[in-house]
C-alpha cells in the first residue's frame, strides 16, 4: 500500500459520496501584470551608485524606501543622513521623493554640492502644483501629511491644505479656489473621492483637479485589485515605509480576505496558504526584482505539490 504524507497545504479529503482517495490540490501562484520597481526608482538608484564612484556620497534621507536597497547602498559605500547638517561628504543627493527649493537651499548653506535623483513625475507634481498657486488657487495635496514627497510639495507654499480623508475635508477652510493635487502615490479612486468630496463640501468654490498620480502607481494599483479579486491569498512585497506598498495591500484587502503585507521570503508562514488554491504576489515601486523573485521561489518550493 502506498502511503501519501500529509500536508494541510495540499491534501484535500474527498466526500463520501464520491471518493475515499486522497488528492494533490495544484497551488496557482500568480505575479500581478504589473509589480515591483518602477523606472524613476531604478534611475535613482542607478544615479547613486555611479556618483559613488565619482566622489563620496552620501543621500538626503531614503533615496528609496526599502530596507534592503539602503542596506546595499551602504555597503557600496554610500552615506544616508536624515539632515544636512549632519553630511560630512562633499556632495549631496536628494531622493527620488523629491524636495523643495527651502531644502535645496539649506543644503548648499552647509557647502555642499546638490545633485538630484528625483523622479521626473515628482518634478511634475511639482509643477502642477506651482501652476495652480500662479493661478491663483488655493493648494489642497492629497496625500500622507509628514511623508517627504509631501513635505517637498508644500515646504515652498505660503498656505496649504493636505488631505487623506473624508474628515480631513470637513476640516478645511472656505476659500473661493481650491487647486487640487496629489502625493504620486495615492491611489487614483481614493483621489476622486476626496476631489468630489471638496467639490461637495465647497458647492459655491471653483475646485480645479491637477491629475499628478504617476502612471506606475496606477499601473500597479489595478493590477493589484484584477489580482487580489481572482486570488485566495496576495502576497504584498515591499519596505515597511513604502506608502505605495502600504496602499497595494489596502487594495487588496478590499477584495481578498487573506492578504500578507512581507519584506521578503523570510516574513513568509506556511499557515497562512492552507487551502488557498490561488496564491497572487504583487509588489511596491521600490522592490527589487531579486526580493520579489525569492517571494515567488519560496511559494514554488512551500506550496506545489
Amino acid at each position: 500500500m502506498n502511503i501519501i504524507p500529509f500536508s494541510p497545504s495540499n491534501f484535500v479529503v474527498q466526500s463520501a459520496t464520491t471518493s475515499l482517495a486522497p488528492t494533490w490540490r495544484a497551488v496557482r501562484i500568480v505575479r500581478a501584470d504589473h509589480l515591483g520597481m518602477c523606472f524613476g526608482v531604478r534611475d535613482a538608484i542607478a544615479l547613486a551608485l555611479e556618483e559613488s564612484r565619482r566622489q563620496p556620497l552620501t543621500i538626503l534621507g531614503e533615496l528609496v524606501h526599502n530596507e534592503s536597497v539602503l542596506r546595499d547602498l551602504r555597503a557600496s559605500g554610500i552615506g544616508i543622513e536624515a539632515h544636512a547638517a549632519a553630511v560630512q561628504t562633499p556632495a549631496v543627493m536628494i531622493t527620488a521623493h523629491g524636495a523643495s527649493e527651502k531644502a535645496l537651499e539649506r543644503a548648499r548653506s552647509y557647502g555642499l554640492r546638490v545633485l538630484q535623483a528625483t523622479c521626473p513625475l515628482v518634478h511634475f507634481a511639482h509643477r502642477a502644483v506651482q501652476q495652480l498657486v500662479r493661478e491663483g488657487f488655493h493648494p489642497v495635496i492629497i496625500g500622507q501629511r509628514g511623508h517627504v514627497e509631501v513635505r517637498g510639495l508644500t515646504e515652498d507654499l505660503a498656505q496649504f491644505d493636505v488631505v487623506l480623508t473624508e474628515e480631513d475635508v470637513r476640516h478645511m477652510a472656505e476659500r473661493p479656489r481650491f487647486g487640487v493635487a496629489a502625493q504620486t502615490t495615492q491611489p487614483v479612486d481614493k483621489v476622486r473621492r476626496l476631489v468630489e468630496s471638496i467639490r461637495r463640501r465647497f458647492a459655491r468654490s471653483e475646485v480645479r483637479y491637477a491629475d499628478t498620480v504617476c502612471q506606475p502607481t496606477k499601473q500597479r494599483q489595478a493590477a493589484a485589485l484584477d489580482l487580489a479579486r481572482q486570488s485566495d491569498v496576495v502576497v504584498v512585497v515591499g519596505g515597511t515605509h513604502s506608502n505605495n506598498t502600504r496602499e497595494l495591500a489596502a487594495t487588496c484587502r478590499r477584495h481578498c480576505a487573506r492578504v500578507h503585507y512581507v519584506q521578503g521570503a523570510d516574513d513568509l508562514r506556511a499557515g497562512w496558504f492552507a487551502g488557498a488554491s490561488t496564491v497572487g504576489i504583487t509588489a511596491g515601486t521600490s522592490t527589487p526584482d531579486d526580493i520579489i523573485d525569492s517571494v515567488e521561489d519560496w511559494l514554488q518550493s512551500n506550496l506545489a505539490p
